[in-house]
């Protein structure tokens, strides 16, 4: 863990989800490059954002922005996905 959600909010002009983070002080060389995603911990679906840390010699600044996101995998999707997929092979068989 390297800090926390501040803030979720909407950006009303682009409709895309803006998070805030107040990331340790010890965390001062982040790439400006690096990219975030939402993660699932667990079966519970505790969510968590992941920073995969990039190349760039420039580092990310106070109140920087990571626009490289990827959105959270849904398990009820994947859930779903798999059950229509058994049910397609049953029907096939």
């Amino acid at each position: 863990t390297i800090g926390k959600v501040t803030a979720i909010d909407l950006d009303r002009n682009s409709y895309m989800g803006r998070v805030t983070m107040l990331l340790d002080d010890a965390v001062d060389n982040l790439p400006a490059d690096s990219t975030a995603s939402i993660l699932t911990a667990g079966l519970l679906g505790e969510k968590y954002i992941g920073i995969s840390v990039g190349g760039e010699e420039e580092l990310l600044r106070d109140g920087g922005t990571i626009h490289d996101t990827q959105s959270s995998l849904v398990l009820e999707d994947l859930i779903g996905k798999f059950l229509l997929n058994s049910v397609n092979k049953d029907q096939a068989n």
